[in-house]
């Protein structure tokens, strides 16, 4: 199946809805379910055979999502409904918000029905269900989508000087790679935990070219111009997630304590500079709109990627431990 019409594939980590079971309360035995049949203070366990799958996901201009080809589960070019965000808390409180996303088929009936979590889930730990929020969760889900940096990032501006994200504002100046000097319209800030997919990622410093280790989140897209197709993609210019290029030793995954994360919004989606290497802005689309204050999503008119589309790298291309390294080398010579 073709999604021109869609944005690039995001994936995520799921359980399905049998691994999640009551383990405690009125609705024992039963396994995850929709918000109308939930029950607050029912406590859940994750069963000890369960693992996570990637489920691939694209959203239209019609703010529904599909389930993309290569997903490990979901049948491709199903509908995805986000139901609601759960707030769950363990024996010891500490409190894991998680999301319910629901398959339907092509008569709109229930086919499957999965957990997001947004920090790890242990098995055999009862979690008692202490939120059901029907109006979050397109929030929080955006905020994955979201291309953030962490604090102390540098930031190339117009004047070629570097500056710590954490103390650009609205109206300053930034270098960009296609547009020249363009404003910032919109600088975001948020405080998680850096557990799962909201662990950031760090590119040490030297392994793309960079003077100083590079820090963001891990969808976070990298803009790569190589000289030589070292990678096989069939291009010069290539759009690489950083989850991607985790190898454990010059990329690594920064799991554990708690993340700033910043985001910059432009009047269109740009590439910048952090640290010295070219990576996008935040790009509004179906997914992320929800993580904008109300006030600027009203002003914002339209959001295009500027000419990035269909630059986005397959994740097959890059499962290999020297991936970083090749488009190193390809970026130089």
């Amino acid at each position: 199946m073709q999604h021109s019409n869609f944005t690039p594939a995001q994936s995520v980590p799921v359980y399905r809805a049998a691994s999640f079971v009551v383990s405690q309360g009125a609705n024992l035995g039963d396994a995850l379910a929709c918000a109308d049949e939930l029950m607050l203070d029912d406590v859940y366990t994750l069963s000890a055979r369960a693992h996570p799958l990637r489920l691939s996901l694209h959203a239209s201009d019609t703010a529904h999502m599909i389930v993309g080809n290569g997903s490990e589960c979901g049948v491709p070019g199903a509908a995805i409904h986000l139901d609601c965000a759960l707030t769950l808390m363990s024996p010891d409180g500490q409190i894991t918000d998680a999301i319910v996303l629901v398959e339907v088929d092509d008569e709109a009936h229930i086919a499957n029905i999965y957990l997001l979590p947004l920090a790890g889930l242990r098995p055999r730990t009862p979690y008692n269900l202490v939120g059901i929020d029907r109006t979050e969760a397109r929030t929080k889900f955006a905020h994955l989508a979201c291309a953030r940096f962490t604090r102390g990032t540098h930031i190339t501006m117009a004047s070629g000087a570097q500056k710590p994200i954490e103390e650009l504002a609205v109206g300053d100046r930034i270098l960009t790679r296609n547009d020249g000097v363009q404003e910032v319209r919109w600088v975001g800030q948020s405080t998680v935990r850096a557990t799962g997919d909201f662990a950031p990622i760090c590119i040490r410093a030297g392994t793309l070219n960079n003077d100083r280790d590079l820090i963001v989140s891990p969808d976070h897209r990298l803009f790569i111009y190589q000289r030589k197709d070292r990678l096989g993609a069939g291009r010069s210019e290539l759009l690489v997630k950083a989850r991607h290029l985790v190898n454990g030793d010059s990329v690594t995954v920064q799991d554990g304590g708690f993340v700033d994360y910043f985001e910059l919004l432009f009047d269109t989606h740009q590439i910048i500079y952090a640290e010295g290497i070219a990576a996008e802005s935040m790009l509004i689309d179906t997914r992320t709109k929800p993580a904008l204050p109300d006030e600027v999503s009203a002003r914002l008119t339209a959001h295009t990627d500027t000419g990035l589309s269909g630059l986005d790298v397959t994740e097959n291309l890059l499962d290999r431990p020297d991936a970083a390294e090749l488009l190193r080398r390809a970026s130089t010579r």
